[in-house]
């Protein structure tokens, strides 16, 4: 096997652990005192469709809502840039619509039409939330019981310390920053698991074939030799994956700002952990080639016949 130069990634994993357990406890600290700022998704609130006869101007419709005093408008394109959606969280109105359509049309040449006035429900959204936690939940457990059927109970204990790792801190971004938590977030944190996992299975295939056939060197510089010769793969990913993020968030419009920057935030946090939280955590708990070893195979004898 070409050796590449070895990087010691170990060396620094005391200080890995503490920007890892400050980062945690920020996140943690944050989600029980501020919460999530839940979009309308999961909150309820209304919806106001406006069809116009050209192309508007979102920030000037924006605008226009704020300062007649809806300041959480969420304004988007609803499949043509003629087709404007306004979501607000507030309670339903049935004069909502009008009030909306009345406030839009002030200073506008072009004629605008009122397509849809709803409410959505707070019951729904609760509905969305438990069911979000407990899918999220049941994969982490699916999760566990993959890695330890496929590699071994140590690995699986560092794969899902590193998800739970990530799961945390984008939570814990949203809450610190009070960005707009929706269901196009949930399906993030979710892609960001799936992302954090296949980089993590990457890495301790590497670490589980080293163990069998490097002969001399510690868990340590065994763990420092898989990573380093991972590590080309690792970035290579890494870095083409935020290039489309970072696209889809510039150009992607209001609609996925939220999805890009929970992704956004996912991967750049999953290949930190894929490095040093699961390598990690599988040093802390003793990892060594004993554990790593296929079972030998028993001979049979077979009695010769007389």
């Amino acid at each position: 096997m070409s050796m590449s130069k070895i990087y010691n990634f170990m060396g620094f994993r005391k200080a890995a652990t503490a920007l890892s357990g400050l980062l945690l406890v920020i996140s943690i600290a944050s989600l029980a005192i501020n919460g999530l700022k839940f979009g309308l998704d999961f909150t309820g609130g209304s919806l106001v469709e406006i069809g116009y006869e050209q192309a508007p101007d979102l920030n000037q419709i924006r605008d226009q809502l704020k300062q007649v005093g809806y300041n959480d408008a969420v304004v988007q394109t609803f499949g043509t840039p003629t087709d404007i959606l306004i979501r607000l969280g507030q309670d339903h109105d049935p004069k909502l619509g009008d009030k909306v359509l009345a406030t839009l049309q002030e200073g506008q040449e072009q004629s605008l039409e009122l397509r849809r006035n709803e409410f959505v429900g707070a019951q729904v959204g609760e509905e969305l939330r438990e069911q979000g936690g407990l899918g999220m939940l049941l994969a982490l457990f699916m999760i566990m019981v993959y890695v330890a059927l496929r590699f071994q109970i140590k690995f699986s204990v560092g794969a899902v310390a590193a998800l739970v790792h990530d799961v945390l801190i984008v939570l814990g971004f949203f809450s610190v920053l009070q960005v707009d938590f929706d269901l196009t977030v949930l399906a993030a944190v979710l892609a960001v698991i799936g992302y954090s996992l296949n980089d993590t299975i990457v890495v301790a295939d590497r670490i589980r074939e080293n163990f069998r056939i490097m002969r001399k060197g510690s868990p340590t510089e065994i763990m420092n030799t898989s990573l380093s010769q991972t590590l080309g793969r690792t970035l290579v990913t890494s870095l083409t994956t935020i290039l489309v993020l970072v696209a889809l968030f510039v150009f992607g419009g209001e609609m996925i700002h939220g999805f890009a920057t929970a992704l956004l935030v996912g991967v750049l946090v999953g290949t930190y952990s894929s490095i040093y939280v699961a390598a990690n955590v599988m040093l802390m708990m003793g990892i060594c080639k004993e554990d790593l070893m296929p079972p030998e195979e028993k001979e049979e004898t077979v009695d010769e016949l007389p």
